[in-house]
């Protein structure tokens, strides 16, 4: 009979204590940041006619999730991560709530749509929290299945996010979308609202400005995470050219609809779904770099796609291979940084790590958007060379071993 302690089903995790309510909360919540991403740049680019613009919002909507992200993992290392997680759903929600509803009013000028965005940003980090939980609510033999569930949370928010916001843009508008996207993020919120805190031990000075500092220096120290922050950069920075060109590509180029945008991105996340539960099942200690820098380099010719003007097939195809890459990448991702950072500094380094990783998503379409409008190829051809170069950086600065991170 197997040793129901080292049961390594994806049935044993579920069994886990308060596992099958943070996971739930934690797919609402991300099913309302795939229809954010959608829904900000559609309604952006029908309101206001600029891709420009539609870049920098896209910016404004993780750019400040980044910046406070070191004071957000201090919070959650101090202060109880449930609380926390479940404040940072509503205020992001109320956000959304209050962005729809001055739109709908005709009363939403470009300074406040970019300052409203930017606001429902600062409370990003907070739901990262949850994930921190992964180490301490879940064994490590299981670790890897946790990963692929969590994987395939973001998997069903590409799968299910996109199409709906593609769907209710055309059918009720860019406003009532934001308003419905900001009431599921305030039902992500209430899911957790009841849990309790587990206990957690914390490495801390005693100031938040001092443990804010010293997580973000706890995670410029660490070899991985460093590696981690500027391979992921790279590659996020070709994410961010496809979330602008995308919608350029669909409806400008090939004359489809915003819901031909959103299936476009489900059917990626249905090929990194698969790519996802298939590499979940499999132990990836010791290949860890290799799988993050292999996975990033064959994204690049997963985006080289979108460069020949072969129909609105091909962009299906680009994007589903680019889907696909990221089930193995997102496995290795988090389970290497499970291993290797200290129990004491997860709550700093995950959403530390976290925002870093993903900084280079607003910057690429901030970029993107303005070098479209000169040209489409050009734009393509920045997202894949930043894949090509975050593959390298992979390999030569993630450690084949783990190393210690000298003290903050």
């Amino acid at each position: 009979m197997p040793d129901p302690m080292r049961d390594a089903s994806y049935a044993s995790l579920l069994r886990l204590p308060h596992m099958p309510r943070i996971l739930l909360g934690l797919s609402i919540g991300r099913i309302a940041g795939g229809m954010a991403y959608i829904a900000v740049v559609l309604f952006t680019l029908e309101r206001y006619e600029s891709p420009a613009l539609a870049g920098l919002v896209t910016l404004a909507l993780v750019l400040p999730g980044v910046l406070v992200s070191p004071i957000a993992g201090a919070l959650l290392d101090r202060h109880g991560r449930v609380r926390l997680v479940i404040v940072g759903a509503l205020l992001n929600g109320l956000a959304f709530v209050g962005l729809g509803a001055l739109a709908l009013a005709d009363a939403l000028p470009v300074w406040l749509l970019v300052l409203g965005v930017a606001v429902s940003s600062v409370t990003g980090p907070l739901a990262n929290g949850l994930r921190s939980l992964f180490p301490v609510l879940v064994p490590r033999h299981l670790w890897e299945r946790v990963n692929a569930v969590d994987s395939n949370g973001y998997v069903l928010a590409t799968l299910v996010g996109p199409p709906v916001a593609g769907v209710f843009v055309q059918v009720i508008g860019g406003p009532g979308t934001l308003i419905l996207i900001g009431a599921i993020a305030i039902v992500a919120g209430l899911v957790m609202v009841g849990m309790p805190d587990p206990h957690t031990t914390t490495a801390t000075s005693g100031s938040l400005a001092r443990d804010a500092w010293q997580g973000l220096v706890y995670v410029w120290r660490h070899p991985t995470l460093r590696g981690l922050a500027f391979s992921m950069t790279a590659i996020n920075l070709g994410g961010g050219m496809a979330a602008i060109m995308i919608p350029l590509l669909v409806q400008g180029r090939y004359g489809a609809g915003p819901f031909e945008v959103g299936l476009v991105w489900a059917v990626s996340g249905a090929a990194g779904g698969a790519a996802a539960f298939f590499f979940g099942r499999r132990d990836t200690h010791g290949r860890e770099r290799a799988m993050v820098a292999w996975s990033i380099f064959l994204s690049s010719f997963a985006l080289l796609l979108l460069l020949p003007q072969g129909g609105l097939w091909l962009v299906f195809v680009s994007l589903a291979a680019f889907g696909f890459m990221n089930g193995p990448l997102d496995i290795a991702l988090f389970t290497i940084r499970q291993r290797r950072t200290d129990p004491a500094w997860l709550g700093r380094a995950i959403v530390v790590s976290g925002a870093l990783n993903y900084v280079g998503f607003p910057i690429g379409s901030a970029i993107t958007g303005w070098l479209v409008t000169i040209s489409y190829e050009g734009a393509v051809l920045f997202g894949v060379a930043a894949c090509l170069v975050g593959s390298v950086i992979a390999w030569r600065t993630i450690p084949a071993r783990h190393q210690e991170a000298p003290a903050a």
